[in-house]
């Protein structure tokens, strides 16, 4: 394996462990809001909101980790 092919293998594995992190992060940030949501304001249901706009971060961060990006940039 040459360095190079280590360098990228390196990159794709944290690439990976920053994702597993934001997508733990985004769930258990979620649970709390939908929580404090249901309990303290039940007759709206706003913790949709923080949920989707987020979600849709943690889409382009996931399209990001898998490395869409380099394929449609032409990165080695």
């Amino acid at each position: 394996m040459t360095d190079r092919n280590r360098d990228r293998e390196r990159r794709a594995e944290a690439r990976l462990r920053g994702f597993k992190l934001h997508l733990l992060g985004y769930f258990l940030v979620v649970a709390v809001l939908a929580a404090i949501n249901l309990l303290a304001t039940p007759e709206t249901i706003w913790f949709v909101w923080p949920m989707v706009g987020w979600g849709t971060v943690l889409a382009i961060h996931t399209a990001w980790a898998m490395g869409l990006f380099d394929i449609l940039g032409g990165k080695d």
